[in-house]
């Protein structure tokens, strides 16, 4: 989904392009790259604020927002991935008595369905002391966001929860 989105965006930039001048071009290009950045797309950001460094090398605004993502890359894909996380429905979501592992296998299965597997959550559970494993999840929610459906697990079991690049991480309060 990501690449037709990009040859999509790659497709509009050329048509327009045609018609602005050089710092037009970059001026677009960089634009393009804060939308994904903002997206939480770093791949996509870096490839727009490139265009714009190829067109005009002088864009300081382009080289800039390049070393920042470079710092930053893993913050933006997180935030990404909250957000798209945040955007699935989950129509049904029933637990009576359930471990925080049973009902986080069987969320990751509803949103990868719900997302078309778009939306693949990789759940970590962080408890050295194993303060979870006696806390048992009842839950009977209908058509809530995912982040919605974790806030009411995390509420169940006193736990915090985090959003990393690769990962969302579970971890006791």
């Amino acid at each position: 989904m990501k690449i037709r989105t990009l040859l999509v965006l790659a497709g509009i930039l050329v048509s327009d392009v045609s018609a602005q001048t050089p710092a037009q071009q970059a001026e677009t290009a960089y634009a393009q790259g804060q939308a994904a950045e903002k997206a939480g797309d770093p791949r996509a950001a870096r490839s727009f604020y490139t265009a714009a460094l190829k067109v005009n090398p002088a864009h300081a605004n382009a080289r800039y927002s390049l070393g920042q993502l470079k710092l930053n890359a893993g913050s933006i894909a997180a935030k990404g991935r909250e957000a798209k996380f945040g955007q699935v429905i989950v129509p049904v979501f029933q637990m009576d008595g359930a471990s925080l592992q049973e009902a986080l296998q069987a969320l990751s299965t509803i949103i990868e369905k719900e997302s078309k597997n778009e939306v693949s959550p990789n759940f970590v559970i962080e408890d050295p002391q194993g303060q979870f494993t006696t806390r048992k999840i009842t839950l009977n929610l209908k058509n809530l966001p995912a982040r919605g459906v974790m806030k009411y697990l995390t509420d169940q079991v006193s736990a915090k929860i985090r959003y990393d690049e690769h990962a969302v991480v579970l971890i006791p309060r």
